[in-house]
């Protein structure tokens, strides 16, 4: 008997990939990182593979390395890359890289000689996000560096990229300010004598949205596991994540009881309530309390009280309810459970936070949709 799951639906995110897939020229990069937006990064990036994803995309490079040891074959890019790390494992195991300054070029030219095979990169441009990415002014250098370090034999340039700003606003005027500065910087990589063969800017967002920006390689991530990144629009995706425990007690309380820390909530009638073994922890936000939506019984209810490391409660009134119940925090909605974006309005945030808050906690996850 289960106390607590989350749930994954492989074949969600199969459709999700195929209809992305079905709607671009561009090979497809599945952005499978921060284990898989919390859906697991290996069950997820198989699945993406199922359905015709052509890359696999992380932040880390010990992400990468585990799609690796994993059996993973397909490319696969790695761009969040500290100083110092062992870069030349990654090159050993054929991990693209992402570059974005001197002294990250240094260290992947130094990965090379040491793996003793050229580093395949990616050379990022900062087209207005500052984050990452050589800025406009810095990105001549990197390209003359990156030209004589691949006549040397020790680099290859397969890629240019870039990341938008507006990812949840894909019509936002930045964008096309953004993708302007993308072409100029894509001409000085030509002035470079640089041929990279795949150029990517495409994040969800403008993949679903504008095509005039997919170029060679689309990398949807979000939308790979069903959820939208424009408010209000679904694309048709599905969600894949359903988030869901077992009542662990039920009690009778008189009205004017008030509940968990601070007595947040105080029943206003007689009510049955309902303690359910999930809480921050688990990934369950503080913020939800006295906010956030669960299902119960077949009727949608709201936290009563603080939200505690490992529990919450729900004031239930007169219904009915019984220890070993099914409370379900978020699913696909389907069956008229709250939705990710329905706990990301409730709690101020974002859709993304709230399926990755539930990655590499001690709530199992169970995947449907498993191949053998």
């Amino acid at each position: 008997m289960w106390q607590a799951e989350v749930r994954v639906d492989l074949d969600a995110i199969r459709e999700n990939v195929s209809r992305l897939r079905s709607g671009t020229t561009a090979e497809l990069m599945a952005v499978v990182k921060a284990d898989g937006y919390g859906h697991g990064m290996l069950p997820a990036a198989r699945a993406a593979l199922d359905a015709g994803a052509d890359w696999l995309g992380v932040c880390t490079l010990d992400e990468a390395l585990t799609l690796r040891r994993g059996g993973v074959t397909v490319p696969v890019l790695a761009w969040l890359l500290a100083p110092g790390l062992p870069l030349h494992e990654g090159v050993t195991a054929g991990v693209d890289l992402g570059a974005a300054s001197l002294a990250q070029l240094d260290e992947m030219v130094e990965a090379s000689r040491l793996a003793g095979r050229p580093a395949r990169l990616h050379l990022k441009i900062d087209t207005g996000l500052s984050r990452g990415g050589a800025t406009v002014a810095d990105w001549p250098a990197l390209l003359d560096a990156a030209a004589k370090a691949q006549a040397d034999g020790l680099v290859e340039v397969v890629g240019v990229w870039s990341h938008f700003v507006y990812a949840d606003s894909p019509g936002h005027p930045t964008t096309d300010r953004q993708l302007a500065v993308f072409h100029e910087g894509l001409a000085m990589v030509e002035r470079a004598g640089l041929r990279p063969r795949w150029r990517h800017l495409a994040n969800s967002a403008a993949t679903l949205t504008r095509p005039d920006t997919h170029f060679d390689l689309v990398r949807p991530g979000l939308a790979i596991y069903g959820l939208s990144p424009v408010a209000g629009e679904t694309y048709g995706l599905r969600p894949a994540m359903t988030a869901r425990a077992r009542v662990m007690l039920t009690k009778r309380v008189p009205a004017g009881t008030g509940i968990s820390y601070g007595h947040a909530y105080t029943t206003e009638t007689d009510a049955n309530l309902a303690v359910v073994p999930l809480g921050y922890a688990d990934g369950v936000p503080r913020h939800a309390s006295n906010t956030g939506p669960v299902q119960l019984g077949g009727v949608r209810r709201t936290i009563s009280g603080r939200v505690c490391m490992d529990q919450f409660v729900l004031d239930c009134g007169d219904d009915p309810v019984a220890d070993g119940d099914v409370a379900t925090l978020f699913g696909s909605g389907a069956d008229g459970e709250p939705t990710a974006d329905d706990w990301a309005e409730a709690v101020g945030t974002i859709n993304y936070e709230i399926v990755t808050r539930f990655g590499g906690t001690r709530v199992p996850r169970v995947y449907d949709g498993e191949k053998p």
